[in-house]
């Protein structure tokens, strides 16, 4: 049976990622990019589905885990009756001729003692159904299965035992036996050996340097700054793509059909993640995005997804496979995803408001009178012509579509964008114009959208649910924090959705969404708490917020999607772009508004003197 979801940490490259628990072993592992077809499956299934297990072999008396600071590089130790061990292993970034070529490093090191240690390396390609054809080749080992190919170099002798390779050996203070795995085409001949204590000090480097690029000087820096390594972790580096996570199908609620895959391009979680990036002073990838942008969307504005492959694919078509019998029975295990083809309002406000961050960011600002003007255009026209349709909302609901109120605030960010460009390059007629519909927007919802007897803001028109994306309200812009509106709306979401500092989406037994009811509290909403509360002058509560939902990562500072507070569990894909992404905005807030509220007691005091 796999892990608790919180005890498995990250590796990757920037193209894919393996999940390693923290007995030492790789649950799950897609090669060669996020998308492909998972060898290591155990995750979703059973040991038999694939898994890499590396451990001792005597009972573990206690494990401790760390990131090496500012990187990827994960560190965990066993200490056992002989001795103790160190698990250093990590996922190589391609550079140079072995751009294609996705690795992992692991490095058993002895600390203390002589500890026995065994190895299980159970291959299993295509999501766990494909036994490949192993044999040794020289001094490697390879499994071949269809256009997959894996190849293991290690000095420790192995055997064969029920379609599984495995070994026994010891290590004594101040030994280390490297473990290198491989991936190449099977067509092809196998990849050169490297020194393994090379890629790892290597990617050491090639980690610090990313981060030593982080401007965020604020509170938590570093807590900051271990959400924005996942974050780079979860990019696709060929492309600019940033996928939602690097799992699928891992559930909502145990038990439940609420399994997604999330190995895909959200524009939204894109291009909040960017937000997050650009503020910490990181414009490379903002660039590489924009780009990938362009060449996703290229075309009628009709067409734009709400989601795209990694490099901008269509069509992920949503199927199950029956083989596999879900995270801890959680079925069904779903590859691809239908709404890909849902009409969601949204993602046309943060398309617009991630463009305008850019503009002020400075970040290719010449574009904008070059490619990024035509696509501005054609979806601010799409917008014009569409934002009175009902959508599938935030949520990507399955059942009838809705006039969501969420939906609509982003329209009017969307106008309310164009229209800071237009101003920005003095395009008055562009201006009035996109001015009046913003306002007449801004009507509709704070007529149709707003409870009077209530005094909050509704999920959808005519209902009487809230739903925690209303908290963005002033956060977008579209009313001021301390707009009576905006302060019953986050009163009512405290009181409906709401266990302590934690947040749920909004009320599944409404069955708003098509689906039987069941949903842990969602981290990413938790944080638009936070962020909510800052904003209206509730630090304290804000503060004290934050400090709840940190207590709540994992021992190396992973998140998932959702949090069970009845069993303290993390639930949903893992680890989660939307949660790491609302734990830098809201340190970020946190920030500003700490220091204003210490400016402005500054000010009252010289007053009073």
């Amino acid at each position: 049976m796999p892990l608790d979801i919180e005890d498995y940490a990250l590796i990757g490259d920037t193209k894919t990622a393996a999940l390693v628990g923290n007995d030492g072993s790789i649950d799950w592992l897609c090669l060669p990019h996020f998308d492909s077809r998972a060898c290591f499956a155990a995750l979703l299934g059973s040991e038999h589905n694939g898994r890499w297990s590396l451990r001792p072999t005597s009972p573990i008396l206690h494990v401790n885990r760390r990131y090496r600071p500012g990187t990827l590089v994960l560190e965990t130790e066993f200490e056992t009756e002989e001795g103790t061990v160190r698990l250093t292993e990590c996922m190589p970034p391609r550079r140079g001729e072995l751009e294609g070529v996705p690795d992992l490093v692991r490095i058993v090191e002895g600390i203390s003692g002589e500890v026995p240690m065994t190895m299980s390396l159970i291959i299993r390609f295509d999501y766990g159904s494909t036994v490949p054809w192993v044999r040794r080749t020289g001094n490697a080992l390879t499994a071949v299965g269809g256009p997959d190919g894996l190849c293991l170099r290690a000095p420790v002798k192995t055997r064969g035992e029920g379609q599984t390779t495995v070994a026994n050996f010891s290590v004594a203070a101040g030994e280390r036996v490297p473990f290198r795995l491989t991936w190449f085409p099977s067509h092809e001949p196998l990849p050169e050996p490297v020194d393994p204590f090379a890629e790892v000090e290597s990617t050491e480097a090639w980690w610090l340097d990313w981060s030593d690029q982080c401007t965020y000087d604020g509170l938590f820096r570093d807590q900051v700054l271990a959400s924005l390594v996942i974050l780079k972790a979860l990019t696709f580096a060929p492309t600019g793509s940033i996928v939602a996570a690097p799992t699928t199908s891992l559930p909502e609620h145990l038990g439940g059909v609420r399994n997604w895959d999330y190995r895909f391009c959200w524009l939204r979680d894109a291009s909040l993640t960017l937000s997050a990036l650009i503020d910490a002073g990181y414009s490379e990838e903002a660039k590489a995005w924009r780009k990938w942008l362009l060449r996703a969307v290229a075309g009628n504005p009709n067409q734009i997804r709400i989601m795209y492959g990694l490099s901008g694919e269509r069509w992920l078509y949503e199927m199950e496979i029956p083989w596999l019998e879900g995270y801890r029975g959680s079925a069904p295990v779903r590859v691809g995803n239908a709404a890909s083809e849902q009409f969601q309002l949204d993602v046309y406000g943060e398309i617009m408001d991630i463009a305008h961050q850019g503009l002020l960011a400075g970040i290719e600002s010449e574009d904008i009178a070059g490619d990024i003007e035509p696509l501005l255009e054609a979806v601010m026209d799409f917008v014009r012509h569409n934002w009175r349709r009902p959508d599938m909302g935030i949520w990507e609901i399955r059942g009838e579509p809705r006039h969501f109120t969420h939906s609509k605030v982003m329209a009017w960010v969307a106008m309310d964008r164009a229209v800071k460009f237009a101003e920005s390059m003095q395009l008055d007629a562009r201006a009035r114009f996109w001015r009046r519909l913003r306002n007449r927007i801004h009507r509709d919802v704070c007529q149709n959208g707003f409870d009077q007897e209530a005094n909050t803001f509704v999920q959808y028109y005519g209902s009487d649910q809230v739903d925690a994306s209303l908290l963005l309200i002033p956060i977008v812009g579209f009313l001021p924090a301390d707009d009576p509106r905006v302060l019953g709306t986050i009163e009512a979401v405290q009181k409906r959705l709401c266990n302590g500092a934690l947040v749920k989406r909004y009320e599944t037994e409404s069955e708003v969404d098509g689906l039987p009811p069941g949903d842990g509290h969602f981290l990413m909403c938790s944080f638009w708490l936070v962020d909510a509360l800052a904003v209206s002058g509730q630090i304290d509560q804000a503060s004290q917020n934050f400090e709840q939902l940190l207590a709540i990562r994992n021992d190396v500072g992973l998140m998932a999607e959702e949090y069970d507070p009845s069993t303290n569990h993390h639930l949903g894909n893992f680890p989660q772009a939307f949660s790491h992404i609302g734990l830098i905005t809201s340190a970020q807030y946190l920030s500003r508004f700490s220091d204003a509220s210490k400016d402005q007691s500054a000010a009252a005091l010289e007053s009073a003197d």
